[in-house]
């Protein structure tokens, strides 16, 4: 509960309308919550008006209903992405053995967990804020590497993982500068560029992954609405079976590719889960370009 007054609330909207800040009610009761002071509340105002990502400024994101760490140079993970999560959790089987890559603040495979019957979990970033971030939120429930894609991961993974989350970067590089401030100046490229067409890391992520996928086991990653065809098509030149999910609600496209039958093939696990508020298009098996 704030400690401040409604006057002092008031200022911090003004405020942060002022900065362009779209939802400045929202934010402006966040920060009081987050501040103990009013010195805390107009350092953290002060930092969110300079254009910070508001988590950046709290210190956590919300995902999938819980709250992880997040800071500086670490990419924050968006809401529409509770989607790949949900697809994930409905095909893991019991006791799944998952691998969060590119996994940024852990916030996927740590409310993957929650969600699901996890054996074990995996998480690397290249990124060493991130892996930093990773392992306050990932903690007990796994294991966390710094590293590019694979190459950190232990050889004995090899063959066994069923639920393969790569949270790629999948914005083509030259519309990283059409991104918003929050974004293009305070989170890490390496998040965000994903090459001239923004697939450049998925086709790196697709050629590897048939040899960590167990018999059965799924590889998760999102794309752009216009990318869906081609990155389909990448994940079916890598052997695997391409599906395309659409969440119209949260403006979500997630792909998943299969090796083989997914181990959690049962008529209700083939079906794409629900959306976290709204409907889900399946747009099936996908011949891709």
């Amino acid at each position: 509960m704030s400690v401040h007054p409604e006057s002092s609330f008031s200022t911090t909207v003004l405020s942060l309308r002022r900065a362009g800040c779209v939802f400045a009610e929202d934010e402006a009761r966040l920060l009081h919550e987050a501040a103990a002071s009013p010195a805390v509340l107009a350092s953290l105002v002060a930092r969110r008006a300079a254009g910070l990502p508001l988590e950046h400024v709290l210190g956590w994101a919300e995902f999938g209903g819980r709250r992880y760490a997040v800071g500086a140079g670490v990419f924050v993970p968006r809401r529409r992405t509770e989607f790949l999560v949900a697809q994930a959790a409905a095909l893991a089987p019991p006791r799944a053995v998952v691998v969060d890559l590119c996994c940024g603040s852990g916030a996927l495979g740590a409310a993957l967990a929650a969600a699901s019957d996890i054996a074990e979990l995996h998480a690397c970033d290249v990124e060493p804020a991130a892996v930093r971030c990773a392992r306050r939120n990932v903690g007990e429930l796994g294991h966390v590497y710094e590293g590019d894609l694979f190459h950190p991961l232990p050889d004995a993974l090899r063959g066994r993982v069923d639920v393969l989350l790569a949270n790629v970067p999948y914005v083509p590089t030259g519309d990283v500068a059409l991104l918003p401030a929050e974004a293009r100046v305070h989170e890490p490229r390496v998040a965000l560029d994903g090459g001239g067409d923004g697939l450049d890391v998925l086709r790196r992520v697709a050629a590897e992954a048939p040899a960590w996928l167990a018999p059965g086991g799924s590889l998760l990653v999102e794309a752009s609405e216009r990318q869906r065809d081609t990155a389909a098509g990448i994940l079916r030149a890598a052997g695997l079976t391409p599906r395309v999910l659409v969440s119209e609600e949260l403006y979500a496209t997630v792909l998943t590719g299969t090796r083989g039958t997914p181990k959690n093939a049962t008529p209700q696990a083939t079906r794409p889960a629900a959306a976290p508020n709204g409907p889900v298009r399946d747009q099936g098996v996908s011949g891709g370009s």
